[in-house]
């Protein structure tokens, strides 16, 4: 299907550099993963390896939506909100054991991402599909 290749509005490409680095943090959370088992700093290798490989595939696919949702598809929309509220609720959930700045960071870039994922522009980017207005 052809995509009207246009560039995303504002909030949207805000909202997509925001996924990216949530993606990177991931990614950099489990590289710190593989250097605790490789340091032997770890008692449960099996586990954190186990973390190490779902925190690669969250961040691969936050990558994959946030370059769906750049170029205009709709399937990008699902995993990026899923996320964001997941990151937010966890954010809330342990806001009374961590530090404040770390719950401003969850909670504040989740409504971040939210908000410029579900602006009026952004929406209109990801509905211009060449296909039937009963289908999109």
């Amino acid at each position: 299907m052809e995509r009207d290749r246009a560039r995303p509005p504002w909030p949207l490409a805000a909202a997509c550099l925001i996924i990216v680095l949530e993606a990177a943090a991931l990614a950099g959370m489990a590289a710190t993963f593989v250097v605790d088992v490789v340091r032997g700093s770890v008692t449960a290798v099996g586990a954190t390896l186990v973390m190490t490989v779902l925190f690669l595939g969250l961040a691969a696919v936050l990558v994959l939506a946030a370059r769906a949702l750049a170029r205009g598809q709709r399937w990008g929309r699902g995993p990026a909100v899923t996320w964001q509220l997941l990151q937010g609720a966890s954010g809330v959930a342990a806001a009374p054991t961590s530090p404040p700045l770390l719950t401003v960071a969850l909670v504040g870039t989740a409504a971040l991402v939210l908000v410029g994922v579900l602006w009026p522009a952004s929406r209109e980017h990801l509905t211009r599909l060449d296909v039937p207005p009963g289908v999109a």
